[in-house]
Formats: structure tokens, C-alpha cells, sequence
């Protein structure tokens, strides 16, 4: 059901996306990107949206599916194998181990679930590796210390879009449907909170107007 809190949310995601692509793009640098976080998006998007051709909803959700799945490709594949972009990637600093998020995200996901069917399942496991994706691309930021402000928007943007989907959930609890929906709101709102450091700099710098930095 859509509203306004949660076409906010889609908005926002879609232009950090777009901030990314545009750092890229223009500069030939993934500089202070971890390659690591993009690809455990690709994996939450393909298990996310494997309804895609076989479910439909309305062209909203059909196209921003096909969008989100199509940039998250063309991310990684810049980082990886563009001939300049693929040599500014930061690969000593981003360190932090990411497959070690996929076998408890599987876990959870096997255990806690509305239904015990294989597009649920990979459904639920695609929030809760959402929940965590960012945590790579934190470790790398932190490690770098200065941030550029296209990655330090990014970032932001990333984590107000799920900011913004907690109103939503709120929202249509109250307003609309007055449905609990534990395994969303929860995998939600730990995303939320991993972001709430990054949150507390970026507004300082902001407001002292400060280069973007982060403590060891």
C-alpha cells in the first residue's frame, strides 16, 4: 500500500543510487566505496525480486524492481571491471569479512519466517542481509577517515531511505491496515540504528561546515 512516507523512502534510495552512480560516473573513481557492500545488494535484490516475472503488482513496482536490480549490477561490474574505476578501488581498506553475514542471515531466515515457502524464505532472507549490507561499506569509511561528499550523501541517503520506510511501517499500522509486521520493522530498525553514528557526523559536519570525518 502505497503513501507518502513510503514513496519518500523509494525516492531517497533511488537518488543515493544515483549520487553513487554520478561519484562514479564522473569522477572514474569508486574511491571510499566498498565493493564488498554492492555485492551483498545484488544479493538482496535478486532474492528479493525473483517475483519479478512472476508476480504482478503495478508498473511502480515493476519498474523500480528493474531499476534497483539493474544499478546494482552496473555498480559492481564498474568496480570491478571498468579499465579505470576498477584500479581507484580502495581494496586494503575494505576489509571487513562479508560472507561471514550470509550463513546467519540464511540461518535466521530458515527460522523466522511467514511461511516456510522457497520466495518467502529467500524474501525474508533478503531483509535481513539488508539490514547488515552497510556494515563493509562503515568498517571503509571509518578506516578512510576523509570522506568525499558524494560517498558521505550516499551514505546518508541510503540510511534515510530505511529511516523513512520505519515512518511508513508506523504509519500503515496506524492509519491503514493495523497489521504487525515483526520481521520488517525489526530487521528495519537494526539497519536504521547501524547508521545512527554516521547520522550524528554527517549533521555535525554539515553543520560546522566540515569536511565529512570519522572517528577510529
Amino acid at each position: 500500500m502505497m503513501n507518502l512516507f513510503r514513496l519518500a523512502g523509494d525516492m531517497t534510495h533511488l537518488l543515493s543510487i544515483i549520487f553513487l552512480l554520478l561519484k562514479i560516473h564522473a569522477t572514474k573513481s569508486c574511491s571510499g566505496i566498498s565493493l564488498k557492500t554492492q555485492e551483498l545488494y545484488v544479493i538482496v535484490f535478486v532474492t528479493r525480486y525473483l517475483d519479478l516475472f512472476t508476480r504482478y503488482v503495478s508498473m511502480y513496482n515493476t519498474v523500480m524492481k528493474i531499476v534497483f536490480l539493474g544499478t546494482s549490477f552496473a555498480i559492481v561490474w564498474y568496480m570491478r571491471y571498468h579499465k579505470v574505476v576498477k584500479q581507484t578501488y580502495s581494496k586494503t581498506e575494505d576489509t571487513f569479512r562479508h560472507y561471514f553475514l550470509l550463513l546467519p542471515c540464511i540461518a535466521l531466515a530458515l527460522l523466522f519466517h511467514n511461511e516456510f515457502t522457497t520466495m518467502d524464505v529467500l524474501w525474508t532472507f533478503s531483509l535481513y542481509l539488508e539490514a547488515v549490507a552497510i556494515l563493509p561499506q562503515l568498517v571503509l569509511l571509518q578506516q578512510s577517515r576523509n570522506i568525499d561528499n558524494l560517498t558521505g550523501n550516499y551514505v546518508f541517503l541510503l540510511g534515510a531511505y530505511r529511516a523513512l520506510y520505519v515512518v511508513n511501517w508506523i504509519y500503515r499500522y496506524f492509519l491503514q491496515d493495523h497489521r504487525a509486521r515483526w520481521i520488517p520493522w525489526i530487521s528495519g530498525l537494526v539497519q536504521t540504528a547501524l547508521y545512527a553514528d554516521f547520522f550524528y557526523y554527517y549533521i555535525l559536519s554539515w553543520k560546522n561546515h566540515e569536511r565529512l570525518k570519522l572517528p577510529a
